[in-house]
């Protein structure tokens, strides 16, 4: 079933989940470990991310550097295929991104997730590699989310990249992207992200999830603009609990975001593990309630492959 069928037709708002893949070493019992706890609250769907290929450059005895690829995690097919046989009633959204692939090679991932009978992708850009200023495409990839989208409309209409394919069948995927309550870090300002928000629905898009945030005022201005703007597609929101006092300084770094100084204080007050990770709970208990107050269709928890604070902020809200 299509995520935007799901939503439309969903009598009440419910919770989704977003999970890391594990690291190359383990198998997937690490990975169920994560969702097994969470098929308690029966999600609709669960999101799968998607990590490019890493490059490192190893030092050869004559004091050259040789550059190696390195795949950290298992591929989003294979990904996809384990929880499936674990869950085949569970729709699984698998995130497609353009960084470190061909276009070519993202037309191939899309039609083998196809083939799995997968019916809903997250179509993002991806970030850049560390070391990298700014996101740098393949030679032959995407520079930007929208291109990613438009493409797999074509792919819907049975319009492929391949040209050897005449006659190809249509694939018939609901497209998700991403959004920013408090704008993308790369874009000018806040007017300039929702126009690029509004090209990827312009090109596609069925519905939007944002990045985390921790002041939902900052979420009801970016969907009344949004809406101003004239994107009507559903936004979900996306939340992440605080789970230790050292994230009040590490989330905003690495994802540029802010912290409300009345969270900050409360995450300072706190003298052990434990009552930061309780602070961060009810944190997001307050949050979640919030927004179903103010009439959000979903609610989309990023887990980080850690169900237990998810777990007991779903069963206070839901």
């Amino acid at each position: 079933m299509k995520v935007i069928d799901i939503i439309n037709s969903s009598r009440r708002p419910f919770a989704s989940f977003e999970l890391v893949p594990p690291l190359k070493g383990s198998d997937a019992s690490r990975l169920y470990a994560s969702l097994d706890p969470l098929m308690e609250f029966r999600p609709p769907f669960v999101n799968i991310t998607c990590h490019r290929d890493e490059v490192e450059y190893v030092p050869n005895e004559d004091g050259t550097f040789r550059r190696l690829t390195l795949s950290k995690r298992p591929g989003t097919v294979a990904i996809v295929a384990a929880i499936m046989r674990r869950y085949p009633e569970l729709q699984i959204v698998p995130h497609v991104i353009c960084g470190g692939s061909s276009c070519s090679q993202v037309e191939s991932e899309l039609l083998d997730l196809h083939f799995l009978g997968i019916e809903n992708i997250m179509a993002l850009r991806g970030d850049a590699l560390p070391g990298q200023k700014h996101f740098q495409p393949e030679p032959d990839g995407f520079s930007h989310s929208a291109e990613l989208v438009g493409m797999i409309s074509n792919l819907n209409r049975g319009h492929y990249l391949d040209p050897t394919v005449r006659q190809g069948l249509s694939t018939d995927f609901c497209i998700g992207v991403a959004a920013y309550p408090e704008k993308h870090f790369e874009a000018a300002n806040l007017e300039a992200d929702i126009r690029h928000l509004r090209e990827k629905v312009e090109a596609g898009a069925d519905y939007i999830v944002t990045q985390m945030f921790f002041d939902n005022d900052r979420f009801f201005r970016f969907t009344d603009a949004c809406r101003n703007a004239g994107i009507s597609v559903p936004i979900i929101p996306g939340l992440k609990p605080i789970s230790s006092k050292k994230q009040i300084d590490m989330l905003p770094r690495s994802f540029h975001i802010d912290i409300p100084q009345e969270l900050v204080s409360l995450m300072e007050k706190t003298r052990t593990a434990d009552d930061a990770y309780r602070t961060g709970i009810e944190w997001a208990v307050r949050q979640s309630r919030s927004l179903l107050e103010h009439g959000v269709p979903a609610i989309h928890y990023y887990t980080m492959s850690k169900s237990d604070n998810v777990c007991q902020i779903v069963r206070a809200v839901f």
